[in-house]
């Protein structure tokens, strides 16, 4: 099979198409013919060598999440067949097969990339929201609210009933208020203007994607340290901060969650789409930051 795969770490140019052995699901995983796969923020950092370790002792493949059609049912698996249409977490997803180890029924009006971009970015959303216990009556700060996570918690928050203020660039404005977050501009200073469209001291909950403001300009937004929780600031802990890696929570049901948003036209993800060949501009892209919504690779 054709996969997108690299040898060592560096930049992106380090990326190249080749082939690549087939994947076989285990017990409790499914395997899917992909019809697209998105870069995530990991996908980079991995490949640029930030995660540490030894160098590549065989080509690695990337890609966290994939959408296509079920090929082959691992043991002990039920309620999914063979031509089913799916979405999820992968394994190795940046190939024309992937192993899933979470996934949900891909609704019929939602797009194949668009399902594809679906996978980790909503599922840390919900995660984090459920961590943060935001619903209706609450009001949560997105600190970093136009990417692939940050939009779709601020989404995610307003279908459960949440109020919802989110940083970003002032080319975002529109877009944020459009997603139904009150806009807010990042940078010093950023809790006050929080706090004047708040307009209170504090706000129910803090979910820090961008890890760039100062921790303690968010914990002054809340009463207690435990409602800031961040995925990006891995030194927060010691402030008494939540910090998420990734693990927590039921997959299966926030991909659930997460499918009936999209058919109902409640959860909206902006997708720029990259053929396999063009990988390399994608994780360039990427890494660069400022990206709103997500990116995401077809075979």
């Amino acid at each position: 099979m054709k996969a997108i795969q690299f040898s060592r770490y560096g930049d992106p140019d380090v990326l190249e198409l080749g082939e690549a052995s087939e994947p076989h699901p285990a017990a409790g995983q499914i395997r899917v013919r992909v019809k697209a796969t998105s870069v995530n923020a990991i996908d980079w950092k991995i490949r640029s060598g930030l995660g540490g370790g030894p160098a590549p002792v065989e080509p690695v493949i990337l890609g966290f999440d994939a959408a296509g059609y079920v090929d082959e049912v691992g043991a002990g698996v039920s309620g999914v067949a063979v031509g089913d249409e799916v979405f999820g977490l992968a394994e190795h997803g940046h190939a024309e097969y992937a192993v899933l180890k979470a996934w949900t029924a891909k609704p019929p009006s939602v797009d194949w990339a668009v399902a594809a971009a679906a996978g980790v970015a909503t599922t840390t959303a919900v995660r984090a929201l459920d961590l943060l216990a935001v619903g209706t009556g609450t009001t949560v700060f997105v600190d970093g609210g136009a990417g692939g996570v940050g939009s779709a918690a601020v989404q995610i928050a307003v279908a459960r009933g949440a109020g919802v203020i989110a940083s970003g660039g002032a080319r975002n404005d529109g877009y944020l208020r459009e997603i139904g977050a009150v806009p807010v501009r990042y940078g010093e200073g950023v809790a006050d203007r929080v706090r004047a469209a708040a307009g209170a001291d504090t706000v129910d909950a803090v979910f820090d994607v961008a890890g760039k403001t100062p921790i303690e300009e968010l914990l002054s937004l809340v009463d207690q340290p435990g409602q800031v929780l961040t995925i990006a600031n891995f030194a927060a802990g010691g402030s008494g901060a939540r910090v998420s890696g990734g693990s927590e929570g039921d997959s299966f049901a926030a991909l659930a969650e997460v499918a009936r948003l999209l058919a109902d036209g409640r959860l909206v993800i902006q997708v720029q789409t990259f053929p396999f060949d063009r990988g390399a501009e994608a994780h360039r892209l990427s890494q660069g930051g400022h990206v709103r919504g997500k990116l995401v690779l077809l075979p």
